[in-house]
């Protein structure tokens, strides 16, 4: 295929609505009144990606933790879309147990493409939940390496000939 084919193609795919997951964009996970929501999670999940992220919907506020999911909600959800600096942790049984996966900021349409051990998938399998705000990195997280860390990496290491160990600290 040409490049400009390629370069054409790309295009009408971008430009055409449907192409892409029905979910929304992580960025526009807030209420009406501009509060933040963590995720959402959807029940309705399809072969087709327009067709994900339908359904009903369970919002989930940040700092969430929900060891028992509740009733209609447990292994339902087939989609999901985490909101930016988010992070939710799932586990497949109840009260945080089983297996767990950790989904960070973005739109997942289709959970099933999500391995679960050798032979299962994420979807209609979540029963636990905890959605965490990640900490944005800052200047006070950059130090620069103590002065104890630079003696010990400037420590001489022992020989096996000789009889004495110096400890550096």
């Amino acid at each position: 295929m040409s490049p400009l084919c390629a370069l054409l193609l790309a295009l009408a795919l971008v430009a055409v609505p449907g192409i892409r997951a029905a979910c929304p964009l992580p960025a526009d996970l807030k209420r009406p009144d501009g509060t933040r929501t963590c995720a959402k999670l959807y029940d309705k999940s399809d072969p087709y990606y327009e067709n994900c992220c339908g359904g009903a919907e369970l919002s989930v506020e940040p700092g969430t933790d929900l060891p028992f999911l509740p009733a209609d909600w447990n292994n339902a959800a087939s989609s999901l879309v985490v909101a930016p600096r988010c992070e939710i942790t799932v586990w497949s049984l109840r009260g945080k147990a089983g297996k767990t996966h950790k989904f960070s900021t973005g739109a997942y349409p289709r959970l099933e493409e999500f391995r679960k051990g050798i032979f299962g998938d994420w979807s209609n399998t979540i029963s636990s939940l905890y959605c965490r705000v990640q900490r944005p990195l800052t200047w006070g997280m950059l130090k620069a390496p103590s002065p104890r860390r630079r003696e010990l990496s400037s420590c001489p290491l022992p020989t096996l000939s000789s009889l004495q160990y110096r400890v550096c600290l």
